[in-house]
């Protein structure tokens, strides 16, 4: 791949590296940028019913908020995505201590996490795009040095991701991509309350006062968290009559959509935005989806379009393993060896747009 004119610079980094934007576009009529700081989806451009293009994707225009309030829009999100509690685990018999950055937590790998780093650009064109990124060992507290690709890429109607990492040294891994999505246009005043979902699980994970999971797998029938029917999300977020509801002041649970990653993906959402008409499906190998109401979006970032961001005015749908799975094996497993390719591979399809022209 020689033919690179897809990247521009966005901005530098107070260490003076450059952060470049990478535009896709796969010949149709989805269109997205990409940052090389933290491997981020900075924009997504998928048109409407009537074929009205709109950015459904929340971010910023310049890279100053990315650093300055970081939170997690559109990046890549690792060692371990999510959270692992107290910050420890145990490996082969060893304790490991990684930094708290959420409570009493660890969060997204800590407090430098991948969301945080500069990855390297490895191969570029109109569709595709490869971005590469080394955490040496002891990153964060995580041991061994582990090597890491996420390829994006555009297709008809589909975006998608493909994350791989492999190590030197028996570690911990789960990636996931932690984009805030918003399907009537990422500065629309009304939020993603009203968007439709549906997500084909029986089961979710509870969780303690700190988002991490009890260790229970409970039934989402009779609960808010049923969206195995098409549900509007704003139905039910502030349902203080469930515990779970009030203890995340909305939705920042995970869905457990199998008990193990498959060798196949597998449909784990759909959104649809009844009044533009967009719909996404989410697409991935991974068990579980974690699903985040945009409870703490404050409205003290301005988003691309101007606009203050507010509580629900994005939505985050994470394919990923387990929460706290290092310290609760009844989830599984996170475990990566040497000679072992870890894998996720992401796809966000938006089946109204087949076949519209640009």
């Amino acid at each position: 791949m020689t033919k690179q004119p897809c990247r521009s610079p966005f901005g530098t980094l107070p260490s003076g590296e450059l952060v470049e934007k990478i535009a896709l576009s796969g010949g149709g009529a989805i269109r997205a940028t990409i940052l090389t700081y933290g491997a981020a989806i900075q924009s997504a451009l998928v048109p409407d019913r009537e074929g009205a293009i709109a950015d459904v994707a929340l971010g910023h225009a310049t890279l100053a908020p990315y650093l300055d309030q970081p939170q997690y829009m559109g990046s890549t999100v690792g060692r371990v995505a999510n959270r692992i509690a107290g910050g420890r685990f145990t490996l082969d018999g060893k304790d490991y201590r990684v930094p708290v950055n959420n409570g009493v937590n660890s969060l997204h790998g800590g407090t430098r996490g991948f969301d945080k780093c500069l990855w390297e650009v490895t191969a570029c064109d109109d569709a595709r795009l490869v971005l590469r990124l080394v955490s040496p060992d002891g990153d964060q507290g995580y041991p061994g040095t582990l090597t890491m690709t996420a390829t994006y890429s555009i297709d008809g109607d589909t975006l998608s991701v493909e994350y791989l990492a492999t190590t030197d040294r028996t570690t911990i891994v789960n990636l996931s991509n932690h984009v805030y999505w918003n399907l009537a246009g990422e500065g629309a005043p009304d939020g993603a309350m009203n968007h439709v979902l549906t997500i084909p699980a029986e089961y979710y994970l509870p969780t303690d006062a700190g988002a991490i999971p009890t260790g229970e797998i409970r039934p989402v029938a009779g609960t808010p968290f049923d969206f195995r029917r098409p549900m509007a999300i704003g139905a039910r977020v502030r349902d203080a009559s469930d515990q779970q509801i009030v203890l995340g002041r909305g939705y920042d649970h995970n869905w457990v959509v199998a008990r193990a990653p498959s060798a196949e993906p597998r449909l784990l959402a759909r959104v649809e935005e009844p009044v533009s008409g967009r719909v996404m499906e989410i697409i991935s190998n991974q068990p579980g989806l974690q699903f985040y109401s945009g409870n703490f979006i404050d409205a003290t970032t301005i988003g691309k379009a101007g606009r203050l961001y507010r509580m629900g005015d994005g939505i985050a749908l994470e394919p990923q393993m387990f929460p706290d799975t290092p310290n609760q094996p009844q989830f599984g497993s996170i475990r990566l060896d040497p000679g072992e390719t870890y894998r996720n591979v992401i796809s966000w399809r938006f089946p109204a747009s087949a076949g519209r022209a640009q």
